[in-house]
């Protein structure tokens, strides 16, 4: 059975910082690139982050370019969100999302985890 849990989310002042845990088991983490969603209530599931199935290559919404990083340890079958410079906009839920390569329609979602940014 596949899971994917994500951790680290949390209530931090404007400026703070968090990283995001999500890991994966029950899949062979090294065949799927990994992303992180977002999403408001009410509002459409928004791409925040990406990574590689092998860790080369990632991509970012422009909102959060220069402020997130995404990472991942294949070893441990765990991919990171880094967020620093946090702003009240950056407020949702936090999804983690798994995607075989070259197969998209074998794909995974984790519960989510809150992130509030507010002073």
């Amino acid at each position: 059975q596949v899971q994917l849990v994500e951790s680290g989310g949390g209530l931090v002042q404007p400026g703070g910082s968090l990283r995001l845990s999500c890991v994966a088991s029950g899949l062979t983490f090294s065949r799927y690139d990994m992303y992180w969603y977002r999403q408001a209530p009410g509002k459409e599931r928004e791409l925040v982050a990406g990574i590689s199935s092998a860790g080369g290559t990632t991509n970012y919404h422009d909102s959060v370019k220069d402020r997130f990083t995404i990472s991942r340890d294949n070893a441990k079958i765990t991919v990171y969100l880094q967020m620093n410079s946090l702003k009240p906009e950056d407020t949702d839920v936090y999804y983690c999302n798994a995607v075989r390569v070259k197969s998209v329609e074998d794909t995974y979602w984790g519960q989510g985890t809150q992130v509030t940014v507010s002073s």
